[in-house]
């Protein structure tokens, strides 16, 4: 494919993501930091993301699977999973960051755990829509393109 078709394309997906709420006006401005000198600046922040969102997550289902839930602990973790998001402009992990913190303010296990699971599925969605065009991205620098919209 050539180097046009895949910049269509990859405008294409960006709008998709932005349309479907996966992304925010912060991706934007984190893609314009990234220039010739540093290619791969938004996909190395991302992975950073992935990588601190996983431990995260898993610290979450470890507290929460807990007999005494430590509600102060779970909302750390879930703002700073909500913090990291909102850097990245992952939009729709951000909005159950919010709704699952305030779960944690009422002390409602159930609700906690419900987040949770939303959590961990609207995280999965946004890794793989990243990866995704992270990989379109690839493709358009092996062409000889420049990924830069």
């Amino acid at each position: 494919m050539d180097v046009v078709q895949l910049k269509r394309q990859l405008i294409a997906f960006t709008e998709l993501l932005f349309g479907e709420g996966f992304l925010d006006e912060q991706f934007n401005q984190l893609q314009q930091l990234q220039d010739e000198n540093n290619p791969n600046f938004v996909a190395e922040v991302a992975t950073l993301f992935f990588e601190d969102s996983e431990r995260i997550l898993n610290e979450l289902a470890n507290n929460l699977d807990k007999q005494s839930v430590d509600f102060k602990k779970v909302d750390a973790h879930v703002h700073q999973l909500k913090g990291s998001s909102s850097s990245i402009g992952a939009q729709r992990v951000q909005r159950v960051c919010i709704i699952f913190r305030n779960f944690c303010n009422e002390r409602n296990v159930e609700g906690c755990l419900k987040c949770l699971q939303q959590l961990k599925h609207e995280y999965a969605l946004v890794k793989s829509k990243l990866e995704a065009l992270f990989s379109l991205e690839q493709q358009i620098l092996a062409a000889g393109g420049s990924p830069s919209i």
